[in-house]
């Protein structure tokens, strides 16, 4: 069982007073377990580096010892959640394909799983274009070179997304896959490709800034309620977002793109409320103390990271806390509700497909499981 399980927790104070060798002055004032672990990407990603300085924070603020499993593959980061070896989980868009049912997650051995959210900053992500290819808005990516990462969902859902806001497809572009990331965010300054899409400070980015081709972000009107009902329909977890930092941008050159949350500080439904309702609480109140760790942690203020959307529900425990410090909107709550309907049919619809397919290749359950969530996401809409 998690170690937040209630028959585990400990007053700060008695958490404090063990803890006294490691940790001088700790506060009274929050209860959370004496020790807990959380699971993030790799030493070295963004996300090990701010769960590393969330965890320190709760250290010296309450004595909690916080022990961080890191892992290179999203089922790597997701099975000690799921399994209860690991309490809270700092992921990325793999929270959306989990619960979703669909990549790693779509074998016969995953399917939906019952995810909640407790915060998640925001990070900025968009399409850019050399700027020599003449491509001024989203609609002119028709018949473009769009260059695709080979092999990562992740990167590639929110290029769809992109073209989905303005109703084309893969079918519309030139869709060019290239073997790395790497590979792919330079293509466009070695002229391989047009266009593709990431976030705004890769080192890649700034070259193309800087190369003879130039850089162009495209805008992403934040009122064109079609568009975003169409993208959404591709990822429902984006959100409008103004962004003044990254290559060829800046206060003085803004860009409306959008904004998904990484990294997703992510639970079980069933983990109790009032351990998350601690947690997030613990979050808010130390936040003063890691905000200034990384270049983008002061992004972790729950007036941006409490707030959809996000990849999955939030948790009750997190709405609670939420509510409190005025966060949480009527709007907050009927996106929530229609985020857990969506949820809730998809975990409805496995097991309609796994005893459809029983018995049947991998192959026939693939396009069985296809078929009943595609049904299911149409009862929602």
């Amino acid at each position: 069982m998690p170690f937040a399980n209630s028959s585990l927790k400990k007053t700060l104070s008695a958490a404090a007073l063990g803890a006294s060798v490691l940790f001088s002055g700790a506060s009274v004032a929050q209860e959370l377990p004496d020790t807990m672990t959380w699971s993030s990407y790799d030493v070295g990603s963004a996300g090990y580096a701010e769960a590393s300085a969330i965890a320190d924070a709760f250290g010296k603020e309450y004595g909690t010892r916080i022990r961080i499993q890191p892992s290179g593959s999203a089922i790597g980061r997701l099975q000690p959640l799921l399994s209860g070896r690991a309490d809270y989980a700092f992921l990325a868009t793999e929270t959306f394909f989990a619960a979703e049912g669909i990549h790693d997650f779509s074998t016969r051995r995953w399917g939906p799983q019952d995810l909640r959210a407790v915060a998640g900053r925001p990070s900025s992500f968009g399409i850019f274009t050399a700027a020599d290819a003449n491509i001024m808005k989203l609609e002119d990516l028709k018949g473009s070179r769009f260059a695709y990462v080979a092999g990562n969902p992740s990167i590639n859902v929110k290029c769809d997304a992109f073209l989905a806001f303005v109703g084309l497809t893969r079918d519309d572009v030139e869709a060019i896959m290239f073997p790395t990331y790497a590979n792919t965010m330079s293509s466009l300054a070695r002229g391989e490709a047009d266009a593709s899409c990431t976030t705004t400070t890769p080192s890649h980015v700034y070259e193309l800034a800087e190369s003879p081709r130039g850089i162009r972000w495209l805008d992403v009107p934040k009122d064109d309620e079609e568009g975003w009902k169409r993208l959404r329909e591709v990822a429902p977890f984006f959100q409008p977002y103004t962004e003044t930092i990254g290559a060829g941008i800046s206060e003085e050159n803004p860009v409306d793109i959008f904004a998904y949350r990484y990294p997703v500080l992510t639970v079980r439904a069933d983990m109790d409320e009032d351990a998350v309702y601690n947690y997030i609480k613990a979050l808010d109140e130390t936040y003063g103390m890691y905000k200034d760790a990384t270049a983008a942690m002061h992004r972790w203020d729950l007036e941006e990271a409490g707030t959809p959307a996000i990849d999955v529900p939030f948790h009750d425990g997190a709405i609670r806390y939420l509510k409190e410090k005025g966060i949480w909107t009527e709007e907050h709550q009927a996106w929530n509700d229609q985020r857990t309907e969506r949820l809730n049919a998809l975990m409805d619809a496995w097991p309609e497909a796994l005893a459809e397919a029983e018995g049947k290749s991998d192959e026939e359950f693939a396009e069985i499981w296809e078929a009943h969530r595609t049904r299911a996401l149409e009862s929602v809409k």
